[in-house]
């Protein structure tokens, strides 16, 4: 391979990045009404290259899905093969909560819904999550009425809460994945609804 083609194979991945992050920004700045235009020109790419790497706005918008849930569902992954299970879950769910605070897709999420590759990583993301609730019920370190899906949900209480406060502290979420976190454990636990 010649120097000029891998320089264009590594502009072409640096644009790619570029513009998810830039989409993602514009994204969140003024939700899915953000243009291709501003997104580009955020980038610092022209509206032509964007549109090379992603043929629709919708198809940026999957790929930031999936880049996101991608990236939780290796941690997830990784996570099961450690030894202790309890600890594994409060990491996993410490690194879905920051990354939550880094950046907010879950209004993107729901825009993706549709794409079929976000579709097949979901089922497959929630499976990872449900193995690591498994593995933590099996060690005793959290509740047996506890399922996957409370624990996808819960990944976004502590940034939702967070965002809800005026003037909070950047770290204020820590505080209740904490809480959340000793609401997962079975000492003292009541029946669930």
């Amino acid at each position: 391979m010649t120097e000029s083609v891998r320089a264009l194979r590594s502009d072409g991945v640096r644009n790619r990045e570029l513009l998810l992050a830039a989409g993602e920004r514009e994204f969140a700045e003024k939700g899915l009404d953000a243009s291709v235009a501003e997104i580009a020109a955020r980038a610092g790419v022209g509206k032509g290259t964007f549109f090379r790497h992603f043929p629709t706005k919708d198809d940026l918008v999957a790929a930031i899905v999936l880049k996101h849930v991608g990236e939780l569902d290796v941690l997830g992954q990784r996570l099961l093969a450690a030894t202790d299970a309890g600890d594994s879950l409060l990491e996993f769910l410490t690194i879905a909560a920051d990354q939550r605070q880094q950046g907010d897709v879950e209004f993107l999420i729901r825009g993706a819904m549709s794409d079929p590759s976000l579709q097949q990583l979901r089922e497959r993301f929630f499976g990872t999550v449900t193995a690591l609730v498994t593995r933590a019920q099996d060690s005793g370190s959290i509740r047996t009425d506890i399922t996957g899906i409370d624990v996808i949900s819960l990944m976004c209480a502590p940034g939702h809460i967070v965002k809800t406060l005026p003037g909070a502290s950047p770290d204020l979420w820590k505080r209740y994945l904490a809480l959340i976190f000793d609401g997962l454990r079975p000492a003292g636990a009541s029946p669930l609804p």
